[in-house]
């Protein structure tokens, strides 16, 4: 059951990741834009830099592949995300972070059975 918990929760926090980052990568250059009107720094590149992290991130917490990891990277990337994009918008911001739990509670525990990880060997709670 707990296993089958976790995939439910790695599916539903993925599927942002994996269509934000997707549209990101595919349009660039207008999230490009968005990102210097924020005052972000490094043009294209870092569109390209941020779409590939929620994009792969997303995959990687899908599938269950070194799920702690990118759990924890992912919940940094957010708040970053919070700290950047969304301080001036709180019902935003406390979505974002409600995320960031969600992450954290994935790196604590692990992705479960149904997982790459399980099928490698990874220690995660769900199976101690």
């Amino acid at each position: 059951m707990n296993s089958a918990a976790l995939l439910a929760g790695r599916v539903l926090l993925s599927i942002l990741f994996i269509v934000s980052g997707f549209g990101k990568l595919t349009g660039a250059a207008g999230f490009a834009g968005y990102l210097a009107s924020l005052g972000v720094p490094g043009g294209i590149a870092m569109a390209y830099l941020v779409g590939a992290v929620e994009f792969f991130g997303g995959l990687a917490i899908l599938v269950g592949f070194q799920t702690r990891i990118v759990a924890y990277v992912l919940a940094v990337f957010t708040v970053g995300t919070i700290l950047t994009a969304h301080m001036g918008d709180a019902t935003q911001a406390m979505k974002n972070l409600s995320i960031v739990g969600g992450f954290l509670v994935l790196g604590a525990v692990g992705a479960g059975a149904y997982s790459v990880d399980a099928r490698r060997g990874t220690p995660t709670l769900a199976r101690v």
